[in-house]
């Protein structure tokens, strides 16, 4: 019998069986989740399937390539969501943040292609984007993808990540 083990969020290694497993890619590639690579091996003493004393040798499914446009920073900064239609803002922090989005921790998510506000602050300046829920992991948090910036927005921004990018060159 053969086990394959995902890491799950955070960092714990949990057995799944063949159909989870494969319902587990098929969420990772619906969402947009990079998978680094996949390890099954065979369970200690257990037999090959074609020979009874073949060894089995681990191996290992490339990840696809990363198809995001812009590089992730690891970045807690506090971000508002407005649901359209809505005047209920949504507070809380990224968890990480490129040019065209970013990754929100909650518990209560938001269904994928809720249009949004966001509501950036970066030192002590504003930026307000039009955006877009891209990913949802429930009791985790969202993917959201900026659309259209407000005024300066995007310059402030850029100019944001490239000074992180420059401090930690």
């Amino acid at each position: 019998m053969f086990v394959t083990k995902l890491r799950n969020f955070s960092g714990t290694l949990v057995p799944l069986t063949a159909a989870a497993f494969l319902t587990s890619m098929r969420r990772c590639a619906d969402n947009g989740v990079r998978v680094r690579g996949v390890e099954t091996r065979a369970r200690p003493g257990a037999k090959a399937m074609n020979s009874l004393d073949q060894s089995i040798s681990p191996s290992v499914v490339p990840a696809p390539p990363d198809r995001r446009r812009h590089p992730r920073h690891a970045i807690r900064a506090q971000i508002e969501l407005r649901e359209d239609g809505t005047d209920v803002p949504i507070r809380m922090n990224t968890t990480d943040l490129s040019r065209g989005g970013c990754y929100v921790e909650l518990m209560t998510t938001l269904p994928v292609g809720t249009s949004v506000t966001a509501t950036l602050w970066l030192n002590d300046r504003c930026v307000r984007a039009k955006a877009r829920v891209v990913t949802r992991h429930p009791q985790f948090g969202n993917g959201i993808q900026f659309l259209e910036f407000e005024g300066n927005g995007q310059d402030l921004l850029t100019r944001y990540l490239d000074a992180i990018d420059a401090y930690q060159a």
